[in-house]
């Protein structure tokens, strides 16, 4: 299914370690750009969901594009919610938007067949069944879980 959530709680848990040198607003915005394809596809009733762009030469260009747009819509967005410095910087932009293309091409591999991560250099998934899909969810709450702690904590702690 596209746009699934299980990819954010990796991206709560790299927030909460690179506080202001990491954008989760960048992060999600890449996930979905990553998902657009996979969406036209089912759409379409293709065999094939992951194509270009759940490979590495395709996360490169949908990184460039979430980072470059997401920067500017960010921005304006914790503007709108009242942030004092809005600021993001390029390289956080490109950081945060690469963490989340390569993170999902990761997620994905281990349970998608169709996907060939490394198309055009190899074919095959290597990742695939690497664990359990089961775990792999899993995984993925513990980290969102873990992430929202140490947020909360941390906000906490600065409230005091």
């Amino acid at each position: 299914m596209p746009f699934t959530p299980f990819h954010l709680g990796p991206g709560a848990l790299f927030k909460s370690t690179g506080g202001r040198h990491f954008s989760f607003m960048i992060f999600g915005g890449s996930q979905v750009l990553m998902d657009l394809e996979p969406l036209v596809r089912i759409i379409r009733r293709d065999a094939v969901l992951h194509g270009a762009s759940h490979t590495v030469a395709g996360a490169f260009g949908i990184g460039v594009v979430s980072a470059v747009a997401g920067r500017p819509v960010s921005q304006f967005a914790l503007w709108l919610l009242g942030q004092r410095d809005p600021r993001i910087s390029w390289t956080v932009a490109f950081a945060s938007a690469f963490i989340g293309t390569y993170s999902h091409i990761v997620l994905d591999a281990v349970m998608h067949p169709d996907m060939r991560p490394f198309w055009p250099f190899a074919v095959g998934n290597p990742l695939l069944g690497a664990i359990h899909v089961g775990a792999l969810h899993l995984l993925c709450v513990a980290c969102g879980l873990l992430g929202m702690t140490i947020i909360g904590l941390r906000a906490a702690l600065r409230n005091r």
